[in-house]
Formats: structure tokens, sequence, C-alpha cells
């Protein structure tokens, strides 16, 4: 089986996954996978629980087709993390319930919208900038991904949703599912005095796992 193979029959899998738990309802969320010539991208309103692996678009790196099905709307969200992020293997980006909540809240600061309430939040996913909004399909929201891309392997869309990188599928979808989780627990503890990982916990992170905060 040819690398470009395994990962449709990969996306097709975490897609259904992801879909099944309730984390990317109806039709919305995209997930895309780097290729030695080009990348993979799930199609336009396509439901990440029915995927079929050929559909599965492929584009070149100045977006043109190449095969499959028409590739999402949001393919210039990814565009932007790959071009900002040579270690990015594949992206998932998703509307999941807790994440967008907190990415509709205001008074967020803007530099790292969930504090470091966990370990595997700090290690997985590090700090989570916040990109001011921009209507669906504005192509100065793949400028701004660009620009923070190369210090953050996530960002939160405002009004929007994650979008997250990792140096595989897998990666990235354990990642944008701890962050959907952090999301939750920073909902969940808004009404209550919260314990937060000190610099001295962090610095120990870096050190034994190179987390990036």
């Amino acid at each position: 089986m040819s690398r470009e193979t395994q990962l449709r029959e990969d996306i097709t899998r975490i897609g259904r996954s992801l879909h099944t738990r309730g984390l990317s309802p109806g039709s919305s969320g995209n997930i895309s996978a780097r290729l030695e010539d080009g990348w993979l991208l799930t199609p336009t309103n396509a439901c990440l629980g029915e995927l079929d692996p050929a559909d599965i678009a492929k584009l070149d790196w100045e977006g043109r087709q190449l095969a499959g099905k028409p590739a999402s709307k949001e393919a210039f969200l990814h565009r932007a993390m790959y071009r900002g992020r040579e270690a990015a293997g594949a992206i998932v980006h998703l509307h999941c319930t807790h994440s967008t909540a907190v990415s509709c809240l205001d008074c967020l600061d803007s530099r790292s919208c969930l504090p470091p309430l966990t370990p595997y939040f700090v290690m997985r996913v590090g700090r989570l900038p916040l990109i001011p909004y921009h209507r669906p399909g504005d192509p100065l929201l793949g400028d701004a991904i660009k620009g923070l891309a190369g210090q953050h392997s996530a960002v939160l869309l405002a009004n929007h949703g994650p979008v997250v990188s990792g140096t595989s599928l897998e990666a990235a979808s354990h990642a944008i599912e701890e962050l959907e989780e952090t999301a939750k627990l920073f909902l969940l503890l808004r009404q209550q005095p919260v314990r937060l990982l000190d610099e001295a916990q962090i610095e120990e992170l870096r050190q034994v796992f190179d987390a990036r905060w």
C-alpha cells in the first residue's frame, strides 16, 4: 500500500471517530495530511463520519486540484499552516462545541486563550493564540494563521473554532481532542478558584517533554 493510499484510509478512520464522538457535527470540520508531492484534504460539504478514501481531494502547493472530489472551501487555512510550519504533517480543523464556545467569549487573552490547566494541554497543544474574527473564506485569515504558525502548533479562530497541526494525523487528532477537553474544563471551572501550573512546573515539562509554552 502506498503512503498516499494509507493516509487516505487514515483520514477516513480518524474522521469517522471524531464524528461518532460528536466532535464534528453535520458536515463541519476538515482534515488534511502532507504528501511528498502535495497534500490531501477532505472534500467540501463532506460529513467526516461518511468519508470515502477515493473522494478525498489531492492538491498541489498552489492549491490546484489533482484528484478526488472538490476540496474543502477552507483549504486556505490548511495551506497557510503548512507554509508557516514545516513540522506540520497533518492538520485538523473542527467546530467542536467547547472549543468553539471559548472562541466566542469576550476578554480572552489573545496570546493564549486557555490557561495551563493540565500538563497534557501544555505538552500537546501549548499556547493557543486567538485570531480575530474573519468571515468564512476571507483570505486574510490565511495570512493571520501563517503569521502565527511558526511559533504555535494550534490557533483558535474567533467565533469559529480551532485549527491544530501535528507531526502526524494521530498527533494532530490527539492534540485537538486534548484542546477540546481543556476547553470543557475551562468552562466548567470559570466560577471556581483554579490552581494553574506554575512556571517551575511548566519549565519541568519543557525540560522533560520538550513542551512549547
